[in-house]
């Protein structure tokens, strides 16, 4: 297939596009490096514009065909989004819409959104699943919700395809190497636990220690990197079969705290971890776990590092080699 991947410098985007060229595909990315790096790109075309730019973006896509477009550009900080609300609903939404015009200009059908579990807000159930109540708690979880509305809007009224993935915790990187989690500022908690243990200096914080969960610290569901890329190709291959709006949770269905996590990461470190706790940040559920039942069973999904080991594992063998630390 030929794909179009916006956002694919940035950390899950540069994973999805080396997978999609190890399983044989055309890659074509399309990134305006405000997060994302020039060093995560792949050996494959790069189209440089932001999708607030509407008129550059229709210029760029003008008379280009692809398969399918697997969509990642987005702002994505909890924290940011609530003092700068603003920005993430014209980045988020309004550039998800210059994307599907400029597709629909050029008679391209197919679109796999990266969405998130925020959506969700605080949860109701143990493990949450396609049908949970969808209140989000945070500007970036309202932004990503009202994309996926608009997605289905579009799909009922033109000939247009949308599998909407809602991710958990990405986490991890890719064992062979080469490319990991790298932001500027860092807001996931393995890279910052990893990061403290290679820096050493201030000691980690943990945010809340009175959550109404097993040691009072926020839950959370990992899932590896590569295991969401592997998706969504699936995804793609599920539109060409099934037209029409689709949307599905992705996790490993298990729940590890802040603290969990902290002790995992000394282990696989063999070193120990100082920590101080802080304030709870605004807009952090308690608790947010995937029932990914349906992924696994009409997308076929199955992922190949759902060990919170493993995910650590790929996780420290960058962070020690990573340029950057």
């Amino acid at each position: 297939m030929r794909l179009l991947i916006p956002g694919g410098a940035g950390y899950i985007g540069s994973h999805m596009v080396r997978y999609a060229l190890r399983a044989g595909h055309d890659v074509t990315i399309l990134d305006d490096f405000s997060t994302g790096h020039p060093w995560a790109t792949a050996d494959c075309e790069v189209l440089e514009v932001n999708l607030l730019d509407q008129e550059r973006l229709n210029q760029l896509l003008a008379g280009r065909k692809f398969d399918g477009v697997i969509h990642f550009a987005a702002k994505s900080l909890v924290g940011e989004s609530m003092t700068k609300p603003d920005m993430y609903f014209r980045n988020n939404v309004v550039g998800t819409m210059n994307l599907v015009e400029a597709m629909l200009q050029n008679g391209c059908r197919n679109l796999v959104f990266s969405s998130t579990a925020a959506i969700f807000g605080n949860p109701r159930a143990a493990k949450i699943n396609e049908e949970h109540p969808k209140k989000p708690i945070n500007p970036y979880g309202s932004s990503k919700l009202m994309v996926e509305q608009m997605l289905e809007s579009i799909c009922n009224a033109y000939d247009f395809n949308a599998c909407c993935l809602r991710y958990f915790n990405a986490a991890g990187a890719d064992p062979l190497g080469g490319i990991g989690e790298s932001h500027d500022p860092e807001t996931h908690l393995i890279p910052n636990v990893l990061r403290s243990l290679l820096r050493g200096g201030s000691k980690l914080k943990v945010y809340g220690d009175d959550y109404d969960t097993h040691d009072g610290t926020c839950v959370r569901d990992y899932v590896h990197v590569n295991d969401l890329a592997q998706a969504h190709l699936l995804g793609l291959d599920l539109l060409e079969k099934e037209p029409g709006f689709k949307a599905f949770n992705l996790g490993n269905g298990s729940g590890y705290s802040v603290l969990d996590i902290v002790n995992m990461c000394s282990d696989v470190a063999g070193c120990e971890v100082e920590y101080e706790v802080a304030p709870r940040r605004v807009g952090d559920p308690p608790s947010l776990v995937a029932d990914s039942r349906a992924a696994i069973n009409r997308l076929g999904w199955e992922p190949k590092l759902g060990s919170l080991v493993d995910i650590i594992t790929s996780a420290w063998l960058w962070h020690k080699t990573d340029s950057d630390q």
